[in-house]
């Protein structure tokens, strides 16, 4: 459930034909060789979820479900009374480690990430170089083209060595556009004044099997820390960013021409239908993907 953008945007229709923005993701991610697709769900909404998004993907890919809920947690830990909030996005992926045996990529079902996204993220997986167990690799996008025109948006802002391997992600919260630039506005007021030319992280990675064991870990360290408040979350890039300043993961960074664009608030949708339009009309996508 989209707080911010006051329904389930995930499944809001983008597409002349009634299509979603996870219908363009998974037709780049078969395009570019992705040979099946994990859906990682609530458990209440399934039948809902498997009738109305499920079904027409079953037809053209392997399909599994996993669920994120509040009480999967590691021993001896429980939810605190009065949480509602799922744990975050290091927690959703976790939920995977069991339908996933192979390299394989993480998206936001919201966001529209380009096909040349997919292409260069499926070569890394496909090239050798996600054998090397610490290997990882996330497609970097442009701060600036990535933020909303009507409200703040969450960001992991990173730092890439001359190698052009992460060094780093700062995760802020709440990013708006400032003059030029943008800045970050922290819970204690503080403000991070920002260029709009940052690296940033939307939450596209490549991983290996081996990650799953790694953000088990982290997550509950989380836990230990912050798992009696009633809103904190494990953020995915955050963990990453631990793994990597511990010495644990190397993240190759990416690169894509394509644009993104995503849904982070109502308001932002006649701007992606607009936007896929225009790529119909480029000749970059079909006017119904699945006919």
């Amino acid at each position: 459930m989209g707080s911010r953008y006051g329904g389930l945007k995930q499944i809001d229709p983008v597409g002349p034909s009634g299509e979603t923005i996870m219908d363009y993701s998974i037709f780049d991610a078969l395009r570019a060789g992705f040979g099946k697709v994990v859906f990682i769900i609530r458990k209440d909404i399934e039948a809902a979820f498997r009738e109305s998004i499920g079904a027409r993907f079953e037809k053209h890919v392997a399909v599994d479900y996993v669920f994120q809920e509040l009480d999967k947690l590691p021993a001896g830990f429980t939810p605190p009374a009065g949480r509602t909030k799922p744990w975050g996005t290091t927690q959703a992926v976790m939920m995977a480690a069991g339908a996933i045996h192979e390299p394989f990529a993480v998206i936001n079902a919201d966001d529209f990430y380009g096909a040349e996204s997919y292409r260069v993220l499926a070569a890394h997986l496909q090239s050798g170089t996600s054998d090397d167990a610490k290997s990882y690799a996330m497609v970097g996008f442009i701060l600036s083209k990535t933020l909303s025109d009507f409200g703040s948006v969450a960001r992991g802002v990173c730092q890439v060595g001359d190698s052009g391997e992460l060094t780093g992600v700062l995760e802020l919260t709440s990013i708006v556009r400032d003059g030029a630039g943008a800045k970050n506005t922290a819970p204690d007021g503080q403000i991070t004044p920002l260029t709009g030319d940052e690296l940033v992280s939307m939450n596209m990675w490549g991983f290996t099997p081996r990650v799953f064991r790694q953000l088990a870990a982290q997550f509950e360290q989380f836990l230990k820390q912050s798992g009696a408040e009633l809103k904190s979350e494990c953020y995915l890039p955050s963990t990453v960013n631990a793994l990597v300043a511990a010495g644990e993961a190397r993240v190759k960074v990416l690169s894509s021409a394509d644009a993104w664009f995503g849904v982070t608030y109502r308001e932002d949708r006649p701007s992606v239908v607009a936007s896929i339009g225009k790529l119909i009309e480029q000749g970059l996508y079909p006017e119904s993907l699945w006919a």
